[in-house]
């Protein structure tokens, strides 16, 4: 009765609880991948025709898995050891992926800047940098409102092209569940170039000088990363020299590189949960990892019901308004066994809270002892409105919200395990400064987002440099300490 539910559902949009359970979850109780329903939901669409609803989650179901549980299960692995101080994560893409804007360059240009970003980290740390794009099914996006007016006309608000489309009419704005069979054919799209990126040459570390896009010229890191690629080139000559040939070596000629999204539209995740043959669990095969955002992470919440049921590695965004009592018992419905790299804390406090908001988080969870990746969002706490009338985040907050984590880490005794950035390999002027220097008038040259405004990628090498600075000066206090 998927459909049925669905429907149920749609029709209370935005409303205060859905169904029967509105309390704390009953752990105890059996999970199926529909238990959600009886649990209160928020930031769900309202679809009009319940029929076409059922009718596209009956078609969702039936289709191939886009991602497979044992890639799941590998990636849960590489977390546990970023959970152990052994490594970092490296976490970005769209802000909301779109339909207009699909296409393999996008695509690839936005691979190869995480590809620089994680050579640079893992080059200055000496350490595995897991690698996990904002792709292939970012596309739903909860809203303040349910509404957005514009003078006389009232319409439903834009939630992601997965459920509604961005221009402002009434047709375009309306709820339509064919939608979900678009998202999933494009992320199956994607996921299928970036396979090929990722294993079929594009990512050998012989290629590490091409990767530079033609427009990273014009920045001052460009040359800094091609004095990190030459580097490498070096070694990979020497190691070659040794009788070593890295074209033979799958570590330096292909990567691995996982997907992510925000499971906020739950019939489409529903209708793409599969359970596993070989050990019989549940996955959510709509991507590897999945996380429970701010507004939808409350104890009842339907999101975190049907996360806790799903094997696929988590996260949760964590910000100002989340108590510490509040946190462990998530931690304990959704990782009850305390799986080291189940579950990735990704802290969204603000460049002005996060050295007061977060210790008190890390302290709670150090203390029972649960095993986390800590990482942080220093995106969405950063956003201003420019006078320009653009939405924008200056990169100096964004950058001041990184150096904040880390201290605050540092104080703690934690390891500051990772950073969750909405980037693109466009060159876009959509956040403010960096040493691109863009401005508020400069804003409305190439500002592209269909939601909050990216780090281009220039801004996020620049990024990348300016961490792994932080992250030697992390090692160096982990080695005084052991000394």
């Amino acid at each position: 009765m998927v459909g049925g539910w669905a429907y149920m559902r749609a029709s209370l949009q935005f409303g205060p609880q859905f169904g029967l359970q509105t309390g704390l979850f009953d752990v105890a109780q059996t999970w199926t991948p529909d238990s959600w329903t009886k649990c209160e939901a928020k930031h769900l669409p309202q679809y009009d025709d319940g029929e076409a609803l059922a009718a596209t989650e009956a078609v969702l179901a039936n289709l191939p898995p886009l991602v497979f549980a044992g890639e799941a299960r590998e990636l849960k692995d590489q977390l546990a050891d970023v959970a152990a101080g052994h490594g970092f994560l490296l976490q970005g893409g769209d802000c909301a992926e779109s339909f207009a804007e699909f296409n393999a360059n996008n695509i690839r240009d936005t691979f190869r800047v995480l590809l620089q970003m994680a050579v640079v980290l893992t080059f200055a740390s000496k350490r595995p940098v897991v690698k996990l794009g904002r792709m292939a099914g970012q596309f739903a996006k909860p809203r303040s409102a349910a509404t957005e007016t514009q003078g006389d006309t009232t319409l439903p608000s834009y939630l992601g092209d997965i459920i509604n489309g961005i221009e402002f009419n009434a047709e375009v704005r309306r709820n339509d569940p064919q939608r979900m069979i678009r998202a999933y054919s494009q992320s199956a799209s994607t996921l299928n170039l970036l396979r090929a990126f990722a294993n079929g040459g594009y990512a050998n570390l012989r290629q590490v000088h091409k990767w530079t896009l033609d427009f990273m010229g014009r920045s001052a890191w460009a040359d800094k990363f091609k004095d990190v690629a030459d580097r490498i080139g070096e070694a990979l000559d020497f190691m070659q020299a040794c009788g070593i040939d890295p074209e033979t070596v799958p570590q330096l000629k292909s990567t691995s590189f996982y997907t992510s999204h925000e499971a906020l539209l739950l019939p489409y995740e529903q209708a793409l949960t599969r359970q596993d043959s070989l050990t019989g669990k549940w996955y959510d095969t709509s991507a590897h990892f999945l996380w429970v955002g701010d507004r939808t992470r409350f104890e009842g919440s339907a999101h975190v019901e049907f996360l806790r049921g799903v094997g696929n590695p988590l996260g949760m965004k964590c910000g100002p308004s989340l108590d510490p009592d509040v946190l462990l018992r998530l931690l304990d419905v959704l990782n009850p066994g305390r799986e080291p790299g189940r579950i990735t804390l990704i802290s969204r406090f603000g460049h002005d809270k996060v050295e007061a908001g977060l210790p008190r988080l890390i302290r709670a969870v150090k203390g029972e002892g649960h095993p986390v990746v800590w990482s942080c969002d220093p995106m969405h706490g950063n956003v201003i409105k420019s006078d320009s009338g653009y939405k924008t985040r200056p990169f100096e907050r964004i950058l001041a919200e990184v150096r904040g984590f880390f201290a605050v880490h540092r104080a703690e005794g934690a390891h500051a395990g990772g950073i969750h950035v909405e980037m693109t390999g466009q060159d876009v002027t959509e956040c403010t400064g960096g040493a691109v220097a863009i401005t508020d008038a400069g804003l409305a040259d190439r500002y592209h987002t269909h939601c909050d405004p990216r780090l281009n990628a220039a801004q996020a090498l620049e990024l990348a440099f300016l961490l792994a600075e932080m992250l030697n000066l992390e090692a160096g206090e982990r080695q005084k300490h052991a000394a």
